[in-house]
């Protein structure tokens, strides 16, 4: 990890948005059709937001727009299935994240896309921070309070997932095996419907990204225990991080990033690389992600697919840790 943050902060990517892509006997100019982004997160939760708001300003510079396409569900595969069929022609794009490029081949037999032969990666976005949160109806003030209330009342606490595998699934998962508690996991299709469902105490527990939880933490109905980060968020300068308050032992970084079908043309990635960073090392838009607890993190499309790499062999340690077992991919 710190050796491709060394890498990718020296980045220059000089690429082009108007460059010529060959089609047959003439050449095309680049881009001439409206770029679809394929999301695998439900509208309203946080990453969906921060793509919104980056179209909003690349649009106008691009020559033509990127419209987001949100495909829900089944721990990222059906948005990445979606985006690896896709024509790879520079007109399609996916938003990628730890689940669909790193865990999930980890954590599903029969996946119906191949994280390392289906995709040219573009660039990653951005790390998250990510914050484990209760219900404010629950009487847990602290992952200690929390742990005590899974021991005794487990049966009537529900954790808010995004799924089979997905890092807020392994997290219970690891709880329940370090505390021998029954905490049940209960699968939702972004943060934004998680968030909602603690606010109304639908379910007690979550762990997403700190974006999510905000307006409800400020509202007093979610309580924050601790962010996964190594150091405290500023947003939340009181919130001991995981280390502190004795969870180090789950240790796991949630990203995002862009990637496309294989065999999409060299320049299209380019310009689209091009744009995105360009965008997030801009003083006004990189204010607009920290407000969202959210830690830019551009790259070139080489140094991206040397983290996917590595990223790939971390999840293999988490999952073992977290004692997942692999499941069927049924469509």
């Amino acid at each position: 990890m710190r050796g491709f943050l060394r890498m990718a902060a020296g980045v220059l990517v000089v690429a082009s948005a108007s460059l010529d892509l060959a089609g047959g006997a003439a050449a095309q100019t680049y881009p001439n059709k409206p770029v679809r982004i394929i999301v695998p997160i439900a509208p309203g939760s946080v990453t969906d937001v921060i793509l919104r708001a980056a179209v909003d300003k690349i649009n106008p510079r691009f020559g033509q727009n990127m419209i987001i396409e949100n495909r829900p569900g089944a721990s990222g595969i059906i948005g990445a299935q979606a985006c690896a069929k896709a024509d790879p022609d520079g007109y399609s794009i996916c938003a990628v994240y730890h689940n669909t490029m790193s865990f999930n081949p980890h954590l599903f037999n029969k996946l119906p896309y191949d994280p390392e032969k289906d995709f040219e990666p573009i660039t990653s976005l951005f790390f998250l921070t990510e914050v484990l949160a209760v219900s404010s109806a629950t009487a847990a003030k602290n992952p200690v309070d929390l742990r005590k209330l899974a021991e005794t009342q487990s049966d009537k606490l529900n954790f808010g997932t995004l799924g089979h595998g997905s890092l807020p699934e392994l997290l219970v998962r690891w709880m329940n095996n370090q505390w021998s508690t029954r905490i049940a996991a209960v699968p939702f299709t972004g943060g934004g419907p998680i968030a909602q469902a603690m606010t109304t105490n639908e379910i007690q527990i979550g762990n997403m990204g700190l974006g999510n939880f905000l307006g409800q933490i400020e509202a007093g109905t979610i309580r924050p225990l601790a962010v996964t980060t190594a150091e405290r968020s500023k947003l939340l300068p009181d919130v001991p991080t995981f280390k502190e308050a004795g969870l180090g032992a789950f240790s796991a970084q949630a990203w995002w990033g862009l990637a496309a079908p294989k065999g999409t043309p060299p320049q299209a990635i380019a310009a689209i690389n091009k744009q995105f960073v360009q965008l997030f090392q801009e003083p006004e838009f990189k204010d607009f992600l920290e407000k969202r607890a959210v830690q830019p993190f551009v790259s070139s499309p080489q140094a991206f697919a040397a983290f996917l790499k590595e990223d790939r062999a971390g999840a293999a340690k988490i999952v073992e840790i977290a004692k997942q077992p692999r499941q069927e991919y049924k469509q």
